[in-house]
């Protein structure tokens, strides 16, 4: 008899404590990262199925989730598990929602796909606000509007709207299609049918690009550690880099880390750590301790770009991402600095850019230059020029050997649609040589890849300073001295706002000094 008391008590425990973990990991859990929408659906086995796509929210990560989402709309299933009708429309909804969520997604980064479980407790207040009054309801609206937001059903005016046609999953689409002017459908696949950002003459396309700067600056670091292409005579070539980032990238999210590892530099990657035929490896714990900083935070996206959107897998992407990086941090500097982020972008690409091609060809026209930049305007219409040339070059190829991206073919650029006062006249002999208005095009490239490529954030703290008073443009658009970064990071911060070259001498000194102080002791 005591046995079998001993077993049920252990079996009741089980079940108490298994229950109890369960409800508290749905109830209050706050996993699902920020801007989720970008993020793999479904890597959690244990919190998502397999196949949903309708990313899950809650009363603890709504607001945040939905702030950072770069979607234009998005769409809030309110639903309870309980409810039979919502379990039956759930495969409607994930039918429509596996075209905008998720790493296989048709049409990323326009609409994002969402529910909340208003069975839940924890949700009670949040599905209150909306005035959910039947289940399913679905509400649509900018993601933004969502956030401490609320909805009424006899509210006039208001931005967010009841879905009042969704009950099937065509029915959903052909009301999201109507909203929108769109013509997507259920049966569209990726890469083969209407893509994010179809009309490059439009300027306010730009503003997208922060996410695509953002991974193609987390890619460009993922494969100089996959590569251990960090070694001695690359390694200053790669703090001057990182300089340049520090102070001038479009993102505060990079700037803080670029800042950070910059700071921990010496210590990840020290100077006498090499031979000429010897490079850190992951025993000795560096090359792990650099990988987990992750340059621009763990929340980047990968896999989508939103900007730089290619029509097939192998087009566009990270070399699109990389040209708007250099172009967006060239028009940040001032005179004084244009020599110094001439050579530290020359020298990054020769050192870290594994295309060799395309590698020799960049470095090829740097070595051309042959009188120091004096003015940030040279250096923004050089980078320019060289963005030209290799599109030019590319135009060519790809035409030999039919590898062009059908709806984004290389082209001189800014195209007329685009800047018609950049064109001067165009010749005609026939040999397609154009006529620029320089200081033009130096006022477009100014525009458009700074003021222009932060228009979309105005009015969403997407990437904005999380307590200070500086709105999310005037943070995105921060020059040298106005970053914000740990207090860890403020030292690195002020040696860099007085110029790249004092940072450098001064960290080496300093360095070399504590390594000096260390073997006395």
């Amino acid at each position: 008899m005591s046995s079998f008391l001993s077993i049920f008590s252990v079996l009741f425990l089980a079940l108490y404590f298994s229950s109890s973990n369960a409800t508290s990991f749905v109830a209050g859990s706050s996993y699902i990262p920020r801007r989720s929408i970008l993020r793999e659906i479904g890597n959690n086995e244990k919190r998502v199925e397999k196949g949903d796509y309708g990313v899950e929210l809650n009363a603890t990560n709504f607001d945040s989730v939905l702030k950072d989402s770069p979607a234009t709309f998005a769409v809030v299933e309110f639903f309870a598990f309980w409810c039979p009708a919502c379990r039956n429309y759930k495969p409607h909804y994930e039918k429509v929602a596996r075209l905008f969520n998720g790493a296989d997604a048709v049409h990323p980064g326009i609409i994002f796909m969402t529910r909340v479980d208003c069975a839940l407790k924890i949700n009670t207040n949040l599905c209150d606000k909306f005035s959910v009054g039947h289940y399913p309801m679905l509400l649509w609206g900018s993601p933004s509007k969502f956030v401490a937001g609320s909805w009424e059903p006899k509210q006039e005016n208001s931005e967010i709207r009841q879905i009042d046609d969704g009950r099937t999953a065509d029915h959903l689409l052909n009301w999201i299609n109507k909203q929108i002017g769109s013509s997507y459908g259920l049966d569209d696949e990726k890469f083969e049918n209407e893509h994010l950002q179809t009309n490059v003459t439009d300027p306010e396309q730009i503003a997208r690009a922060v996410y695509d700067v953002e991974e193609a600056t987390s890619t460009a670091f993922d494969i100089i550690l996959v590569h251990k292409m960090i070694k001695l005579k690359s390694r200053a070539s790669l703090i001057k880099f990182l300089q340049l980032l520090v102070t001038h990238h479009p993102s505060r999210r990079c700037r803080k880390g670029s800042a950070e590892m910059l700071v921990n530099f010496d210590d990840l990657y020290p100077s006498e750590m090499w031979s000429t035929n010897k490079v850190p490896s992951i025993s000795d714990g560096k090359e792990i301790g650099l990988q987990n900083m992750q340059i621009c935070g763990k929340e980047v996206p990968r896999g989508y770009w939103m900007f730089c959107h290619g029509s097939r897998n192998d087009t566009r992407g990270f070399s699109c991402g990389l040209w708007i990086l250099l172009h967006s941090l060239s028009v940040r500097v001032d005179d004084g600095e244009s020599q110094m982020a001439f050579t530290a972008i020359c020298d990054f690409i020769n050192n870290f850019f594994v295309c060799e091609e395309c590698r020799q060809h960049f470095y090829e026209m740097c070595s051309s230059v042959s009188n120091p930049f004096k003015s940030a305007r040279d250096f923004v219409l050089w980078l320019w020029n060289a963005h030209n040339k290799v599109n030019e070059r590319l135009m060519k190829e790809e035409a030999n050997l039919e590898t062009a991206d059908p709806k984004y073919p290389k082209t001189v650029w800014p195209p007329k649609q685009l800047c018609p006062s950049c064109y001067l006249s165009k010749s005609q002999s026939g040999n397609g040589h154009i006529d620029w208005d320089n200081d033009e095009v130096y006022k477009f490239l100014v525009g458009y890849y700074g003021r222009t490529l932060v228009t979309l954030y105005k009015d969403k703290e997407l990437l904005g300073d999380d307590g200070g008073n500086k709105t999310p443009s005037e943070d995105l658009v921060a020059s040298t001295n106005t970053i914000v970064v740990p207090i860890g990071a403020a030292f690195a911060i002020a040696v860099a706002s007085c110029g790249f070259g004092a940072l450098a001498w001064f960290w080496r000194s300093r360095q070399k000094s504590r390594k000096q102080r260390r073997s006395w002791n």
